[in-house]
């Protein structure tokens, strides 16, 4: 987490040539992307079609219709998408985030279903003239392909998303999820999301729904026998996903260190009953590698090994003194294999006044 969260310092360098019959060549600096996914806040109807067995030459398709559901984040420059959709084979029910990397002005888009909770490998890409490309790497059948998304704005309450294969290194690319969405319009019933089931653990994140107003204190240098720490306040504001099975706390604060917004996406794993931590910043763009962990008798213990000046750590972050009113959460490294632990981010939270555990907790409403 501590290193997602470190604020990013860039600067542009201009590039130029020179000789002495030619002026010096100006070169354009990259377009700024931040804004390049906005056609894609609203609710939408979905029609889906997914290829039964990608990458064998047989075409039998499957097919879903549903809602879409896309709500901004840092105005803009993240999103939030939630898919309900149904099929004779029952429910598909995914989430997608969209992180705008501001120094290498691209996209990446990060998936997950809830059927395990897991993200998948982002993909990368940007826009030019209203289509978006977006390129990874993943194990499809244990053998290795190249995925390619694209985005194609037809109008401002029409576009598609297309996801292809390729096992030849990207000679030829076969279409294996094809999905065409329309804006609802007002008064139009959306598809409900999944029902709850009984999974132990689940309902873990439920005291922390709302808007939270929050003191932290950072150590500024863990791990090096220093003691300085700097304060922040601001606002933490949770809301429910997937009907609990998934929630997202927006944290925006200020102090001496600067103005620090990051996003923590808890995802719950019905086969493991464990939730996951991914923590991003609005610096980066980029998931963290994801804290793994789960409540017992009241407190939260999530762990993960992560890089920290060029050195493996461990890391452990835990939520402790829960209540309704106010709650308090820490974040601790290891550099022995955990036998010892140095806090180094304390958090206290106190519920914002006039709020309840249900002031964000139902699917936001969309204008089309």
């Amino acid at each position: 987490m501590q290193a997602t969260l470190k604020l990013l310092l860039c600067s542009a360098v201009a590039l130029g040539l020179a000789c002495a019959r030619q002026a010096p060549t100006a070169h354009a600096a990259p377009a700024d992307g931040s804004h390049d996914f906005d056609f894609n806040i609203g609710t939408w109807h979905t029609h889906i079609r997914t290829l039964k067995e990608p990458l064998s030459g047989h075409t039998d398709w499957n097919e879903m219709r549903g809602t879409v559901t896309v709500n901004p984040l840092w105005n803009g420059k993240a999103q939030v998408e939630e898919i309900e959709a149904d099929s004779p084979g029952g429910r598909f029910e995914g989430m997608t985030v969209f992180l705008y990397d501001p120094a290498a002005h691209q996209w990446r888009q990060y998936f997950t279903d809830s059927d395990d909770g897991n993200m998948e490998t982002p993909s990368v890409g940007h826009f030019e003239h209203g289509r978006g490309e977006f390129y990874s790497q993943e194990l499809y059948k244990g053998r290795a392909v190249l995925v390619r998304g694209i985005w194609t704005v037809t109008s401002p309450d029409a576009h598609s998303y297309e996801q292809d294969y390729s096992d030849d290194g990207g000679k030829i690319w076969e279409a294996n999820f094809i999905a065409n969405l329309t804006r609802y319009k007002p008064g139009e019933a959306v598809t409900p999301m999944k029902p709850v089931g009984h999974e132990a653990g689940q309902h873990d994140f439920d005291w922390q729904l709302g808007n939270w107003d929050i003191h932290m204190s950072r150590m500024e240098h863990p791990l090096t026998a220093q003691s300085r720490w700097t304060p922040l306040d601001g606002s933490v504001r949770v809301r429910k996903l997937w009907n609990g099975r998934a929630n997202l706390a927006e944290i925006d604060t200020q102090g001496p260190s600067g103005h620090l917004q990051f996003l923590s996406l808890r995802l719950f794993n019905p086969i493991a009953h464990q939730w996951s931590l991914n923590f991003v910043s609005s610096d980066s763009g980029k998931f963290s590698s994801p804290m793994i962990g789960a409540f017992v008798d009241g407190r939260g213990d999530f762990y993960d090994q992560e890089p920290y000046n060029g050195k493996a750590i461990l890391a452990r972050f835990s939520f402790l003194h829960l209540a309704q009113g106010s709650n308090s959460d820490e974040q601790a490294f290891s550099a022995d294999g955990g036998k010892t632990w140095e806090v180094n981010w304390v958090n206290a939270s106190k519920r914002a006044q006039g709020t309840g555990n249900d002031a964000v907790a139902g699917r936001a409403a969309h204008s089309p």
